[in-house]
């Protein structure tokens, strides 16, 4: 379903509710407004639910600003050249340059980071080392990544320098030129140390972790990201949150909510229940802007047997920050079919599609086709328990779900939420 017609769905909703657009909404029924989404978030094998940086790593990825790898995982611990630095910094941000790209001498015109370099340098983020190099495929320390970020701002400090380096136990191992700019990050919150808030580990190869942090704060600072809570953001004033009024709005059972999936189909055989987990694919909002599901969050849950078909129960509405929020809400019934007969190119079946384990086992069953490479195989029985069940069939006839247009959510009942 497009965009467009998703939208259009939600003014029908409107419509029903006796609401419009220009309704002033009391605290328990806001008007909803679907805005467009971010990119697909993913979530990555090896960042556990309680990691330290997961909220900063799934905001980034939700908006496109980080990747993980094919196998699925993000390798937070890894570290970070140079030439991905600047790759993320221009996923980032979008500013006007500052200056002229130079032609750095151990840059090759072919070489895949060349351009992304030269877009950083450009607006400020970035500069080479004596001789006119770059040295593309050094390591980048937390410091450079620091002073990178506040020089591409344009931040400077406005209180004493060694006042908010004092912060730091490790300051003394700040390098001279990084003092000024990490005073600054420092002031602006752009500073995020795990697992000690007082050590910043100056000269210590940034993470994929810490870079993601880091971003993402600045990011903050500039008012282009929601702030997220987190202990290990360096505040050097406490900050006081201030209470809401009016906090807690409901949206009303019926509402639907407009979701996405990173595969074109999903196929399930008709007794199968498998786990799915959905991105919200516009940001739900109150009328005056507040928003209350941001795109990018997650909806958990399962593709369920239904009478005459298939559908998908949500069960957890996962928001950016990390918060999990019981939901309770189906699509509507799911009931187009395939047929995998003897004889198909399996390849065009499940071309960019997502498999319940049972109609794996189908597919190569039926096909006799043993060496099937499935994009993704949703959870369920073994594939060499369930193979036994479809060998020697001349066909069989599977789910056929389109994410974009059948997996919807319409909400059973209210769900109380706060304005993120």
């Amino acid at each position: 379903m497009s965009k467009l017609n998703r939208w259009k769905s939600g003014t029908v909703l409107l419509l029903a509710l006796g609401l419009t657009t220009s309704t002033v909404t009391p605290m328990f029924a806001p008007i909803l407004a679907p805005t467009p989404a971010f990119a697909q978030a993913v979530g990555f094998s090896d960042v556990s639910s309680n990691y330290w940086a997961k909220p900063f790593i799934d905001a980034l990825s939700a908006q496109g600003v980080i990747k993980g790898y094919e196998d699925g995982s993000f390798r937070p611990d890894a570290p970070v050249t140079r030439t991905e630095f600047a790759a993320m910094l221009n996923k980032a941000f979008s500013q006007a340059k500052v200056r002229d790209a130079i032609s750095f001498v151990d840059l090759p015109s072919n070489f895949w980071g060349t351009a992304a370099i030269q877009q950083a340098y450009e607006m400020g983020f970035l500069t080479g080392y004596p001789g006119n190099t770059f040295n593309p495929e050094q390591n980048i320390p937390r410091e450079q990544v620091l002073v990178s970020l506040a020089n591409g701002l344009n931040y400077t400090a406005s209180n004493s320098t060694s006042d908010d380096l004092g912060y730091y136990n490790d300051n003394s191992n700040i390098s001279g030129y990084a003092r000024n700019s990490i005073a600054a990050a420092t002031e602006k919150q752009m500073v995020v140390n795990y697992p000690d808030k007082h050590l910043l580990k100056p000269d210590t190869n940034a993470t994929r972790a810490e870079v993601a942090a880091f971003i993402y704060q600045a990011l903050v600072s500039k008012g282009q990201a929601q702030a997220i809570n987190s202990q290990y953001v360096v505040a050097l004033t406490p900050t006081t949150t201030p209470t809401p009024v009016s906090s807690n709005f409901k949206i009303p059972s019926g509402t639907t909510i407009p979701v996405k999936y990173d595969k074109a189909k999903i196929l399930v055989t008709p007794d199968e229940k498998v786990p799915v987990t959905l991105t919200v694919a516009a940001n739900i909002t109150t009328a005056d802007g507040k928003v209350l599901i941001p795109a990018g969050s997650q909806v958990s849950g399962n593709v369920e047997p239904a009478t005459g078909g298939s559908e998908f129960v949500g069960q957890s509405l996962i928001l950016p920050n990390g918060q999990q929020i019981t939901l309770d809400a189906t699509s509507d019934k799911i009931t187009k079919t395939e047929t995998i007969s003897k004889g198909i190119n399996p390849g065009k079946v499940i071309e960019d599609a997502a498999l319940g384990a049972g109609a794996a086992a189908a597919v190569s069953g039926v096909t006799g086709d043993r060496t099937v490479k499935i994009g993704e195989v949703l959870g369920g029985a073994g594939l060499g328990t369930l193979l036994g069940l479809f060998r020697g069939k001349n066909s069989v006839t599977l789910i056929s779900i389109d994410p974009n247009t059948d997996l919807n959510l319409k909400l059973n009942q209210d769900l109380v939420i706060g304005a993120q």
